[in-house]
């Protein structure tokens, strides 16, 4: 009766289910998961909505690209960032995973094929599965510092290759896509009609002084068609407001026939709320409060991380140029998933294992820079010393 698109087995992991247990049993934990802002402890303005109720919602104009004045204000959004987008390429849409899918309708047919980095959040599995696309993996390689594997690149490329997926910077690795390596990758793209989809969510969250001013923003690109990926959800701490947006740039005709494809394609569906597209400029204006905040901790915790992990020997602190997880390399005394369930039925601490994000082998922890300092430090202290770690006091 139902699709194949959607998993036949939809039965939790044993992660999951025992942090059920656990919650379910009131047992206190912590969270070195947290990846919503909104119960992260951070101070909205109470009236920071507000401008959701503009008179101007109450008339419904659909345009299927979205309101110009919105798309105007994400252009200036990118003219904070140091990167110039023009309104006219810019397509508002309700969230980032909606902008692939829209882009999937864009780009391929059922059986295609586009390429997505490994290790990264585990979305384009499902994401891919539900447009009938192929999901095809190329390698980041970890020397000091993550960089793409391009001779991966071009093994996993074949006829029906559509696009390369880019998340720049990288989720969990934080690792942002270099120039020359864009570069090298543009031109591979280019001359075999593959586009380019650049997730740059997380671009406004450097954690490595003078990582950002060191990399290639897709939006720039004359070359290639290139679609970067941007949202309130990371760059404003909104992810309940959802709205999210794509950047179109490349050669003028290619670009301009993207456009005039994706506004059929948006038409059909008219998922963004009038509301929040009259609201728009005055939510990324005020976003600058609710980001400067983030970035703050973020920050705070990776060279809290850097020392502490550092000290404590055993373990290792991956480096990480933008973004809101970090990546910790630990003992291979057991199985990650054995791993991490001893932390939380015995230390009280929930921490991801590596192979959640695919990394090619063990042993990896992540953790998010997001978690309230106090409980991030308390969750470290107790996972270095499962591994006799002495553990460097805040």
């Amino acid at each position: 009766m139902f699709s194949d698109r959607v998993p036949a087995e939809l039965a939790t992991n044993r992660l999951t289910a025992m942090l059920a247990a656990a919650r379910a049993q009131g047992r206190p934990l912590l969270d070195l998961t947290v990846t919503n802002p909104t119960r992260a402890g951070f101070e909205y303005p109470a009236d920071l909505l507000e401008p959701l109720a503009d008179p101007r919602a109450l008339r419904y104009d659909p345009r299927p690209l979205g309101r110009l004045d919105a798309r105007e204000a994400v252009a200036r959004d990118y003219a904070r960032q140091g990167v110039h987008v023009d309104p006219d390429r810019v397509v508002l849409t309700a969230s980032t995973s909606e902008a692939y899918s829209l882009l999937f309708k864009l780009l391929t047919g059922a059986g295609d094929e586009v390429l997505v980095p490994r290790p990264s959040y585990p979305l384009f599995e499902h994401l891919t599965r539900l447009d009938l696309v192929t999901a095809i993996p190329y390698h980041l390689e970890y020397h000091g510092a993550w960089s793409i594997d391009l001779p991966s690149v071009e093994r996993a490329i074949s006829a029906r290759t559509r696009a390369l997926l880019l998340v720049s910077p990288n989720n969990p690795t934080g690792s942002f896509v270099a120039r020359e390596e864009l570069d090298r990758i543009a031109s591979l793209c280019r001359t075999r009609d593959i586009a380019i989809i650049a997730d740059e969510v997380f671009a406004d969250y450097e954690l490595e002084p003078g990582a950002l001013a060191a990399a290639g923003r897709a939006a720039t690109r004359g070359d290639v068609l290139t679609f970067s990926l941007g949202g309130l959800s990371k760059s404003a701490g909104l992810p309940q407001v959802k709205l999210g947006w794509i950047a179109v740039s490349g050669p003028d005709a290619l670009a301009a026939a993207a456009i005039d494809r994706l506004e059929l394609v948006c038409d059909t569906y008219l998922s963004v709320s009038t509301p929040v597209q009259a609201a728009a400029a005055c939510l990324v204006d005020a976003g600058a409060a609710i980001r400067a905040q983030i970035a703050a901790r973020t920050s705070a915790n990776y060279r809290y991380l850097r020392q502490t992990v550092t000290a404590a020997g055993a373990c290792r602190l991956l480096r990480s140029d933008a973004g809101w997880s970090a990546v910790v390399q630990v003992p291979t005394l057991q199985s990650e998933e054995d791993l991490v369930l001893h932390l939380l039925e015995h230390e009280g601490v929930l921490a991801q294992p590596g192979y959640f994000y695919d990394f090619p082998r063990e042993s990896f922890v992540v953790v998010s820079l997001l978690t309230p300092p106090a409980v991030l430090a308390d969750g470290i202290g107790r996972l270095l010393r499962h591994f006799d770690c002495s553990v460097v006091n805040p």
